[in-house]
C-alpha cells in the first residue's frame, strides 16, 4: 500500500515519495491518528512508527484553521535527548514542503535552557520534549500545556515504568482532558499496560509483533566465552570479520569508557556513549559514528532506544541487559528498515542463567557457540543450599531512577 491511499495531502506525500510503500504499522496506524482518536501501537524497531504518527499528526494541523491552531498543537514526550533529536528530524523532513512554517522545537536537557525558552516565545505547533526539561520549562513559564490538541508518548513502556512517573504524572495534570493521545512503543510489560491504557479513552490497539512479514531480519547468535576473554573476543570479531561499523552493549558507564579505550589501544578507532558523558560529547561521538569515522560505538542501554544508524550491521551485546525488555530494543538497532542484521550475545558462566530468561521471555532458542582460542574453562556459580539460581525480575533501579523518586517525594511533603 502507498501513503497515497491515505487521503494525505500532496505536501505529505511529496515528504514521503522516496519510500516504495507503507510499512504494516503505518498501514495500520495512520487511519487511526487521522480519526482523533487514542491510539495504542506496539510494532518492532525499526518498522516506521515515528512517521506513523508524524505523518497523520502534520495532517490534522494542516486542516486546522488558522483561527482553530492552539500555541501548542502537538506535544511528543520522548526518554532520551537522542531519540528527541531523532524525532524532530522525522517532523521538519515530513514537513518540509507544506504551506506556511511549521513551528518545532525540541526541549532536552543537558544543554542551556535559555535557547529553549527564546525559541518557545509565541509558542510553537510542535514540541519535541524529554519529561525533565519539559517541566523545567513549565516552572520558567516559557510553555504552556493547557490546550494542547495532541499527546504522542513515543517509547511509551519506558516514559511509564518508574524512572519516569513521576515526572508524566505531573506533566499530565497540566494537559486538557479533551486532547488525542498516542502511545507508541516496540514493548509493552503487562507492568506497564494496565497504566498505558489508565490514560487512554476508547483507544484503538495496533499489534504488530507477531507480524511475521514485518519483524526484522536479524541473525541471532550466543558466544560462550569466559569473563576475561571477552574484550580478546570481541577485537578477534571485528578484525576477523572486517565489520565496518559495530555497536557494543555493556553495562555501566565505566565498562564503555573501558572497553572504547582497550580497543583504541589495539588499533582499532572506537568511542563511549553514556549518560556521564557531555551533550556535545554525545552528539559528536553518534555523528562520528553514524559519518562511520569511528568503527565501534560502546553504549550503555542509553542508545538501546531510539538511536537510528542507517543499516548497521551488527549489535553486540557484550554484557547481557539487565531485562529481557532491553534485549530487544538494544538488537533492533540493527536489521532496520528492511535491511538484514547481525545480533551476537556474549554468554559467560555467570551471565548463563541470565541469557536462559531471555531467551524463555522473548520465546528464543539460541544455540551456543565456541570459538577457537576463546573455549570458556569458568564454570557457572553453584547457589547456596536452599535457594534457587534467581534470575532477573525485571529492570533494577539506577541511580537515576532512585534521584527522580526522592525528588518527587520531597515535591509531595511540601
Amino acid at each position: 500500500m502507498s501513503f497515497s491511499s491515505f487521503g494525505l495531502c500532496e505536501p505529505l506525500q511529496q515528504a514521503v515519495s522516496h519510500f516504495d510503500q507503507c510499512t504494516a504499522v503505518q498501514q495500520a496506524a495512520i487511519p487511526l491518528v487521522l480519526t482523533g482518536g487514542d491510539v495504542l501501537v506496539t510494532a518492532p524497531t525499526g518498522s516506521g512508527k515515528t512517521t506513523a504518527f508524524v505523518l497523520p499528526l502534520l495532517q490534522r494541523w494542516l486542516e486546522a484553521s488558522q483561527e482553530q491552531r492552539r500555541p501548542l498543537h502537538t506535544l511528543i514526550l520522548v526518554p532520551t535527548r537522542e531519540l528527541a533529536a531523532q524525532v524532530r528530524e522525522v517532523v521538519q523532513q515530513s514537513a518540509q514542503h507544506l504551506p506556511g512554517k511549521l513551528k518545532v522545537v525540541s526541549a532536552v536537557g543537558g544543554v542551556s535552557i535559555n535557547p529553549q525558552m527564546m525559541a518557545l516565545r509565541g509558542g510553537a505547533d510542535i514540541v519535541v520534549a524529554t519529561p525533565g526539561r519539559l517541566l523545567d520549562l513549565v516552572d520558567h513559564n516559557a510553555v504552556q500545556l493547557t490546550a494542547l490538541s495532541a499527546l504522542v508518548l513515543d517509547e511509551a513502556d519506558r516514559l511509564l515504568d518508574l524512572g519516569f512517573s513521576a515526572e508524566l504524572k505531573r506533566i499530565l495534570t497540566l494537559l486538557p482532558k479533551q486532547r488525542q493521545t498516542l502511545l507508541f512503543s516496540a514493548t509493552f510489560p503487562k507492568a506497564v499496560e494496565n497504566m498505558a491504557l489508565d490514560l487512554l479513552c476508547d483507544p484503538a490497539r495496533v499489534e504488530m509483533k507477531d507480524e511475521v512479514a514485518d519483524a526484522p531480519d536479524i541473525e541471532q547468535r550466543a558466544i560462550r566465552v569466559d569473563t576475561n576473554k571477552r574484550a580478546p573476543l570481541l577485537r578477534h570479531l571485528i578484525t576477523t570479520e572486517k565489520w565496518q561499523q559495530v555497536l557494543v552493549f555493556v553495562a555501566k558507564q565505566y565498562s564503555a569508557d573501558h572497553v572504547a579505550d582497550k580497543l583504541r589501544r589495539n588499533g582499532i578507532k572506537a568511542l563511549s556513549f553514556h549518560g556521564g558523558l557531555s551533550q556535545g560529547a554525545r552528539s559528536d561521538a553518534l555523528m562520528d559514528f553514524k559519518d562511520r569515522e569511528v568503527q565501534v560505538l560502546v553504549a550503555t542501554d542509553l542508545a538501546a532506544r531510539g538511536l537510528d544508524v542507517v543499516h548497521l550491521p551488527v549489535v553486540i551485546n557484550y554484557d547481557l541487559p539487565r531485562s529481557p525488555v532491553d534485549y530487544t530494543h538494544r538488537i533492533g538497532r540493527t536489521g532496520r528498515a528492511g535491511k538484514s542484521g547481525l545480533a551476537i550475545s556474549f554468554v559467560t558462566a555467570d551471565s548463563q542463567a541470565q541469557f536462559c530468561l531471555i531467551e524463555k521471555r522473548q520465546g528464543l532458542n539460541v544455540a551456543r557457540e565456541e570459538l577457537p582460542g576463546f573455549e570458556p574453562t569458568e564454570s557457572a556459580p553453584v547457589p547456596p543450599e536452599g535457594k534457587g539460581a534467581g534470575g532477573i525480575k525485571g529492570r533494577r533501579k539506577s541511580k537515576k531512577d532512585k534521584l527522580r523518586e526522592a525528588a518527587a517525594r520531597g515535591a509531595g511533603a511540601q
